[in-house]
């Protein structure tokens, strides 16, 4: 498909990767994150890579996603 258009075109996007991922290599990881910037704004699409992760998460990245969150969603009362 084509570009997205309306609000969805300027939605943040926070994409997150290990390099040793076994299941879904970093190569997958970077031609997803192009596809995504030629869909909607690029300057919103960021990519993160995590050195030495492998299919699962970090302290690193869950504070990446924490600090995605926290700019992007308002506060929860």
């Amino acid at each position: 498909q084509g570009p997205i258009s309306g609000v969805n075109k300027e939605i943040p996007v926070l994409q997150c990767h290990g390099d040793c991922d076994p299941l879904v290599p970093l190569m997958f990881g970077s031609l997803t994150v192009e596809k995504l910037k030629s869909m909607i704004n690029p300057a919103n699409v960021t990519f993160k890579t995590y050195s030495g992760m492998m299919h699962s998460s970090s302290l690193e990245e869950m504070m990446d996603v924490k600090q995605f969150i926290d700019k992007h969603l308002p506060p929860v009362d």
